[in-house]
């Protein structure tokens, strides 16, 4: 497994559409990518137009062959709302959480 950390800058008056859309797009890439397991989205707590989307895949080479395929145009729209700063890869040693 791997996590792919995109961190986000949102502007005050886009956030709440922001979510709404980055809900909408995680799941869809979820339920039609092969590898995808979906994520999960954190703010940071001093400062509210910071965003960091996380994401599962199954292998580095999923997530690499959704982008060589152009499937990352269903993130355009997130696009439109925010600015990406990064995208970070690290390979999931382990998991306790539930």
């Amino acid at each position: 497994m791997v996590r792919i950390l995109y961190s986000w800058k949102v502007a005050p008056e886009k956030l709440e559409l922001f979510i709404e859309t980055w809900k909408k797009t995680t799941n869809k890439i979820h339920e039609e990518v092969k590898g995808a397991r979906g994520s999960f989205m954190l703010q940071n707590h001093e400062d509210s137009t910071a965003i960091m989307t996380i994401a599962r895949w199954d292998s580095f080479n999923d997530w690499k062959q959704f982008w060589h395929e152009g499937n990352h145009s269903q993130m355009g729209s997130m696009h439109d709302l925010g600015e990406r700063v990064s995208v970070e890869i690290y390979n999931e040693v382990d998991d306790f959480t539930k």
